[in-house]
């Protein structure tokens, strides 16, 4: 008897898989529309909230008396474009010489900051250096207890530095926690290159000069710049130290227009002329003080988490 053989049903295609991001770990799942949706939002509302207030301020600095008064103060939508407020300001006045004064203070704080900075965080990751956990021991208990303001200032004017610049630089030029950031990379350093530079009869200053600090130019860049901000945005000691307005920073210039609605000798003139409107001449002094960080920070932002995460996260 002949028996018919059953051909046997063919196998069921696989689905089709979502082609998976090369770029994206093995084990995490791949992003939902909606998911992503809500992400592209929030990075919106955050850029909006950013960017929002400084168009506003933008807009206002080039912005004439008769725009600034249809829109009641700050306006939102340019409608006349003029730098009138930016060529007063830059005109060798009042505004150019606290610049000037800025920018000195800023490059001298930080090559000093930084440098007496990395001098310490290498000497306290030398663990055989000469008292080194006492000293690392008294740098911890000043972050979180200081003498206050009164003796600081007491001890400032004590030691003669009222009315001289240093006293913008000297008394905060040592951040602990970034000496101890700086510290903390400067151990990750392969200890095969240290030992084989002391073979070769290299000093310590060899080994910081020629093998650590190449090696940590990304920690470097970002304390750098941590310093750079906090002088150029630098005021209290500003109020405190400088009695003559012709030595004052841009910041307490910006202090004086925008808190105190306030002018120096200057500027006060200008702004009473009606040559430029006074809210306008306020928010340029802000542009002016925003340039500098905004141009310098898109240098450094690549090394941020190489060096800043990297040297905080080992201890």
């Amino acid at each position: 008897m002949t028996t018919t053989a059953q051909s046997a049903p063919a196998p069921a295609a696989p689905a089709a898989r979502r082609p998976r991001d090369s770029r994206r770990p093995v084990w995490e799942e791949a992003p939902s529309k909606a998911g992503q949706g809500l992400k592209g939002a929030g990075l919106t509302a955050v850029c909006l909230a950013i960017l929002g207030p400084l168009w506003v301020v933008l807009v206002t600095s080039l912005s004439d008396q008769k725009a600034i008064t249809e829109a009641g103060g700050l306006v939102i939508v340019p409608k006349t474009i003029t730098f009138r407020a930016y060529t007063e300001l830059l005109g060798g006045g009042t505004v150019t010489r606290a610049a000037i004064v800025s920018l000195a203070l800023t490059a001298v704080g930080t090559v000093i900051s930084t440098v007496v900075s990395i001098l310490c965080a290498y000497g306290l990751s030398r663990r055989g250096s000469f008292l080194h956990r006492p000293i690392l021991m008294v740098l911890l208990v000043t972050m979180f207890f200081n003498a206050g303001l009164i003796p600081t200032y007491l001890l400032v004017t004590g030691v003669g530095l009222e009315g001289s610049y240093w006293a913008m630089i000297l008394p905060s030029a040592i951040s602990v926690f970034n000496i101890l950031v700086l510290r903390s990379f400067f151990q990750t350093t392969a200890p095969e290159l240290i030992d084989g530079a002391r073979i070769d009869g290299a000093g310590e200053w060899r080994i910081l000069l020629g093998i650590v600090m190449p090696l940590s130019k990304a920690v470097i860049a970002v304390v750098s710049l941590f310093y750079a901000v906090g002088y150029w945005s630098q005021w209290f000691n500003a109020m405190l130290y400088l009695n003559d307005q012709d030595m004052w920073p841009l910041q307490m210039i910006l202090r004086q227009l925008v808190i105190k609605q306030q002018a120096p000798q200057g500027m006060s003139q200008m702004i009473s002329s009606s040559r430029v409107p006074g809210l306008a001449v306020q928010m340029a002094v802000m542009v002016l003080a925003l340039i500098p960080v905004a141009v310098l920070y898109p240098f450094v932002q690549k090394h941020f988490t190489k060096g800043m995460l990297t040297g905080a996260i080992k201890g």
